[in-house]
């Protein structure tokens, strides 16, 4: 049975006061002074001039990033997924690879990682340029030291059968070793919760039980992210398709299986994809563009002790002079900081995102000093 929606006393919302929206470059948000970015790919004449997707992970002591990359436009026909690597913790970044390439039948898109103590999964969004509506699969590569990979390989539910949708970035690993996630499934995108107690994520993906709301083409729930409240429920939050600029929110207390209703919340969202998770002290976070209006600057990081009460909050990236200029033009390339993803690693936070769809960066904080 899904849950009910009328668990008013843990819904996540934001405190008042906490950002002015009506301050467009900075949201009245300062930075930490322990905060820096860093470049991980910019575009020149003999690139690719458009990234996105950009997902982080750390694998025997090395950072790898990937993200989807094409010449000129958003979902282009040669889009393909590349991947870089540091070896100091994210400071300097080796010349992009290719980790997944394009078909004659089928482009790609970066699904995020998996890693554990022995493997390092890929996850590569494959989406077939005649299908209608616009929908897609999941493929997995894995690797044992992360420069030789095997061949793509789909990605498999509990009956068997290939996952008939398309991975979100950030599937999140609980501390019972659980791995609990989403995917938007075909016809189209309709997103659903997705677990599995396979830890490399290849195999044995349970669809959890969640009413969405159909808008035909695709639900009005979009790219969620996750992380855990005070008390272990796990909360998951959406974009909102349906234009309130807020975000949606849906809590399950039974490790994954059943969902409350989605309903929108007071926080702010720019209608953008978004990253959620949690410091090891349990601190839950939100990163994203929590403008209130569909403007991707600037990015922000809030806070919460419980999980529900935000009332934290930083700023990573400001509008204005920080956000630089576009260099090259093409198809849906958004200004500002788009689809941020992060991770915890050695006592920082790691947030990755494509600056103007072009630029790969990453902002890095040190938790040990973040606001309080």
């Amino acid at each position: 049975m899904i849950l009910s929606t009328i668990i008013l006393g843990i819904l996540p919302y934001l405190s008042s006061g906490v950002i002015d929206t009506t301050n467009v470059e900075t949201l009245g948000l300062t930075m930490m002074g322990d905060t820096k970015t860093v470049t991980i790919f910019s575009p020149n004449d003999e690139t690719h001039h458009y990234a996105n997707g950009v997902v982080m992970t750390a694998f025997k002591d090395v950072l790898y990033c990937m993200w989807q990359s094409s010449q000129t436009d958003e979902d282009a026909p040669e889009t393909c997924v590349m991947y870089s690597k540091s070896t100091d913790e994210g400071v300097t970044w080796m010349s992009p690879e290719l980790l997944a390439a394009t078909t004659d039948s089928s482009y790609c898109t970066s699904g995020g990682w998996i890693s554990t103590k022995d493997t390092l999964t890929a996850f590569i969004n494959v989406w077939p340029k005649c299908m209608q509506p616009i929908g897609g699969y999941t493929y997995f590569i894995y690797s044992t030291d992360g420069n030789r990979w095997s061949e793509p390989q789909p990605v498999r539910m509990a009956d068997g059968q290939m996952m008939n949708g398309v991975i979100e970035q950030d599937p999140y690993p609980t501390a019972d070793g659980r791995i609990v996630g989403a995917a938007h499934f075909q016809p189209g995108l309709h997103v659903a919760p997705i677990y599995t107690d396979d830890p490399t994520g290849h195999s044995d993906w349970h669809q959890g039980q969640m009413t969405v709301h159909d808008r035909g083409k695709q639900s009005q729930e979009l790219e969620p992210s996750l992380y855990q409240q005070k008390d272990g429920t796990l909360t998951m939050v959406f974009r909102d398709q349906n234009s309130s600029y807020r975000k949606m929110v849906s809590l399950s207390r039974d490790r994954g299986e059943t969902w409350t209703e989605p309903i929108v919340t007071n926080i702010p969202d720019a209608r953008v994809k978004q990253s959620a998770g949690n410091m090891p002290d349990g601190t839950a976070y939100l990163i994203g563009n929590p403008t209130g209006a569909k403007r991707r600057y600037p990015l922000v990081a809030l806070f919460s002790d419980d999980g529900i009460r935000f009332d934290k909050a930083v700023l990573l990236r400001a509008g204005g002079s920080n956000l630089q200029p576009q260099r090259y033009p093409g198809k849906a390339k958004t200004h500002g900081y788009n689809y941020p993803k992060s991770m915890v690693y050695n006592g920082r936070l790691y947030v990755a995102y494509a600056t103007n769809k072009e630029d790969v960066e990453c902002t890095i904080i040190n938790i040990k000093t973040k606001q309080r």
